[in-house]
């Protein structure tokens, strides 16, 4: 793997670059009790911090934002409408209903509920029997509905996270991530935004009892306005929460924390930082060259690269020296190389934590060099493949 300095990236914000592939060993800037954490940029994509974010966990109530995403897919295909009404069956009721003593909207057995009275217990209430009648009035039961949720994950790019049942209560082989909680999050926001308004809403009542949202961070004034907390006896506490603040919204996922008081306050000090510590730069203009690679056998040794638009990047305005960046690609890149040709990516740290990753193109075409040009190149590169391999 070649890896090639870009002096003009480190002096226009004073960066440090390094030429070796090893992740610095800087400390994280954020120090959190959550076993797990994740927390990204939700419109540049940049990771502001990251703690143990791929370890497989139980997900609790968290799994309601798969749940809500099968809905509001069904939603957004016309497969179902808002004033669509499915039956709580005794099934629903008594796993999820007043008598689990679970998080529930306290549905009456046999009664029917619109889709979208459903849809507001589960996102404030955080209602099991709300999940489970929909499962069942979508997929016919709560197991088909959970397939269902486990392929529209892998749909999504999200590998670990498998749902056994709507709820998120105890199941084995259940699991998911921060990381990929995060991501499923920062979909939600993006492609549902018609939905998103109802994880804000501060209370919801049904069957004349009203509830508060039961996610902490709502009512802290924060400018908090999403999604779901969760707990569970095997991963302890947990949150999925945003904030906007200044055209700016983060989105953090945490896991592993001792009680609810210790998760909301984790959870609102981690989302705190996030809004008011980075600042979006612009690091690259569209088509401007990022870097340079080594090119095998072509007419000319190098090869410029650029990204396909602009690079933003989210700085950390107290601790910008905690920045690192390197081009990686597979080289020397053999010629002949087509503009446009995917090479390598641009990869940024934040401490120690990968934020950033590119994709770079070639920004030119370069030919087969002439056959005294590929001699040399060989040349160079078995005695740099020598090196590389006494250096193993």
């Amino acid at each position: 793997m070649q890896l090639r300095i870009l002096p003009p990236f480190a002096s226009l914000l004073g960066l440090v670059l390094v030429l070796f592939c090893a992740v610095p060993a800087s400390a994280q800037l954020f120090e959190t009790k959550a076993a797990q954490a994740f927390m990204i940029d939700a419109d540049t994509g940049t990771v502001l911090f990251a703690k143990d974010p791929d370890r497989p966990i139980p997900p609790a109530s968290m799994a309601k934002l798969m749940t809500m995403e099968v809905v509001f897919n069904a939603l957004k295909s016309k497969r179902i409408t808002l004033d669509d009404t499915f039956v709580v069956s005794e099934n629903a009721w008594r796993t999820g209903g007043a008598p689990s003593g679970t998080s529930t909207m306290f549905a009456k057995l046999k009664s029917a509920v619109r889709v979208e009275d459903l849809i507001q217990g589960v996102t404030v209430q955080a209602a099991n029997d709300g999940c489970i009648v929909l499962a069942e009035g979508m997929a016919g039961s709560e197991a088909n509905f959970a397939a269902q949720m486990t392929d529209r994950a892998r749909q999504l790019g999200l590998r670990k996270s498998t749902f056994v049942n709507s709820t998120g209560l105890p199941a084995d082989g259940q699991q998911t991530t921060v990381r990929e909680l995060t991501m499923l999050a920062v979909h939600l926001w993006r492609d549902y935004p018609e939905f998103f308004h109802y994880y804000a809403q501060p209370e919801f009542t049904w069957n004349k009892i009203s509830q508060r949202n039961r996610n902490p961070l709502i009512a802290m004034g924060i400018e908090a306005d999403g999604f779901v907390a969760g707990a569970s006896e095997q991963g302890g506490y947990g949150l999925v929460g945003t904030v906007s603040r200044n055209g700016t919204r983060v989105i953090a996922a945490l896991s592993g924390l001792a009680n609810d008081r210790e998760r909301a306050e984790e959870a609102r000090k981690l989302l705190d930082w996030g809004s008011r510590s980075f600042q979006k730069t612009e690091i690259f203009a569209k088509d401007e060259v990022i870097g340079e690679a080594q090119v095998f056998g072509g007419a000319k040794s190098g090869l410029a690269l650029k990204a396909k638009g602009p690079v933003d990047i989210f700085l950390p305005i107290a601790n910008r020296d905690k920045l690192t960046a390197r081009i990686v690609y597979q080289g020397p890149v053999p010629a002949p190389v087509e503009e446009g040709q995917p090479v390598g990516e641009l990869r940024v740290w934040i401490g120690d934590t990968l934020s950033q990753q590119t994709p770079l193109y070639a920004a030119e075409s370069v030919k087969v060099g002439t056959l005294p040009q590929r001699a040399l190149d060989a040349a160079k590169e078995l005695a740099v493949g020598w090196l590389r391999q006494k250096h193993l």
